[in-house]
């Protein structure tokens, strides 16, 4: 078997990297590792979980070298194409921080005492005129 074929499971990747269950999904659910990079096998335990094992060790050594100095959801925003193309929206609140691609945004509101505005249009604007 090719080295670009060779798959390495869940537990075997947990242990190379030192990382816990809840970091991986977390990653994974932050785009960081994509959801075709699960691979589900059964064997004579059970369903285990296996992963492409160059990709995801690349992907495994940019994610920890870079996670102290670079955002996860701006490393997720720069993996995926988004940044520098279509544009992302980055949220900060007290709860977290969230990035959107500016293509899955439908309507941005803001709201306080009586005004109620869209600033869908504004946003883009400004997007579209940086990019001049």
């Amino acid at each position: 078997m090719d080295r670009d074929d060779r798959l390495i499971s869940k537990k075997e990747l947990l242990a190379k990297y030192g990382i816990s269950y809840g970091s991986l999904y977390r990653w994974k659910r932050k785009g960081l590792i994509p959801d075709e990079w699960f691979i589900r096998k059964a064997t004579v335990t059970g369903q285990e979980t296996f992963f492409p094992e160059k990709l995801v060790c690349e992907r495994m050594e940019l994610i920890l070298t870079t996670k102290e100095d670079t955002l996860l959801d701006e490393l997720a925003a720069k993996l995926s194409g988004e940044a520098g193309n279509d544009g992302v929206i980055v949220i900060e609140t007290a709860y977290g921080r969230h990035s959107y691609k500016l293509s899955d945004v439908q309507k941005i509101s803001v709201s306080g005492g009586n005004v109620k505005k869209d600033v869908t249009d504004v946003i883009i604007n400004l997007l579209k005129e940086d990019k001049k």
